[in-house]
């Protein structure tokens, strides 16, 4: 009994070090993996300050904080299909498509690192992406690097952009609800926005019924009068929605479209909408 018992804690001894070589392993052939597919394209990294290629340094931790934070709505695989996605409204989003909404960065380009943590920080108001202010900022750097390994979208430089830059709220804005600058985004408001937002901005356009998002699934224009807005409901959230438009949707971003005064004077109108019961 002895001896069998010897033999038995020998066998067991076994296959903890096979198990820990093997692991070991892969975590060497990973780090050798990204090392080579990330190389090529780090010296162009280094010459456009718009591009951050993601850290692989972070990747083991970014992994262990989104599979005990993330995973249960975006799926181990970052497909959005975690286990509770089929019960939520609007769907978790898809890191393997790379569709971001919420940027500082012109429409169609990837979000910048500071975009995605805070996202991560603050959440987005009516859905179940809460605020998680229980990881520290290392974790939050870590699994804001860790979402994008799951598309090759974050290794084509041509999806990079550098934020654009969101200036301070004129005083102007919501204080007047008469005058050429209210008329002019009243206007400016009936010709680009209400064709899906409707007239009075309750998202029932006369496209409405007609838009889809980047998967040809049907989509609801915003109801800027609703009490909360995903993207905020201050002038200044209103005016880098306008800018920098939702990715992934018709919402398209309107800058170099309309001037800087004239996206103002849209925001100052929507402020006054906004208002009326």
């Amino acid at each position: 009994m002895t001896i069998e018992g010897e033999s038995g804690k020998k066998r067991v001894g076994s296959v903890i070090a096979m198990n820990r070589w093997v692991n070991a392993l892969i975590c060497l052939c990973v780090t050798v993996f990204f090392s080579q597919s990330w190389a090529g394209d780090k010296q162009e990294s280094e010459d456009s300050p718009s591009v951050t290629l993601p850290d692989r340094s972070l990747y083991f931790q970014g992994r262990y904080v989104f599979e005990r934070n993330c995973v249960i709505c975006h799926g181990k695989m970052g497909n959005g299909r975690g286990e509770m996605a089929k019960d939520l409204e609007p769907k978790p989003r898809s890191f393997k498509a790379a569709q971001f909404k919420y940027r500082t960065t012109p429409y169609g380009k990837l979000p910048t690192t500071e975009d995605l943590i805070r996202t991560i920080r603050g959440g987005v108001s009516g859905t179940r992406m809460g605020m998680f202010s229980n990881l520290s900022d290392r974790e939050v750097k870590a699994v804001a690097e860790y979402v994008k390994f799951f598309s090759s979208t974050w290794r084509d430089q041509t999806n990079y952009a550098q934020a654009i830059s969101l200036p301070e709220k004129p005083d102007w804005v919501g204080a007047e609800s008469s005058g050429k600058r209210f008329e002019r985004g009243m206007a400016l408001f009936a010709q680009t926005c209400a064709p899906c937002h409707g007239e009075e901005g309750k998202g029932n356009g006369a496209n409405a019924a007609l838009l889809k998002d980047h998967l040809e699934r049907p989509i609801k224009p915003a109801n800027l009068r609703a009490e909360h807005l995903r993207t905020g409901g201050k002038p200044e959230n209103m005016f880098k929605t306008i800018t920098t438009g939702l990715n992934g949707t018709p919402m398209l971003g309107f800058h170099g479209v309309l001037t800087e005064e004239q996206r103002w004077e849209v925001v100052s109108y929507l402020v006054h909408l906004r208002k009326q019961k």
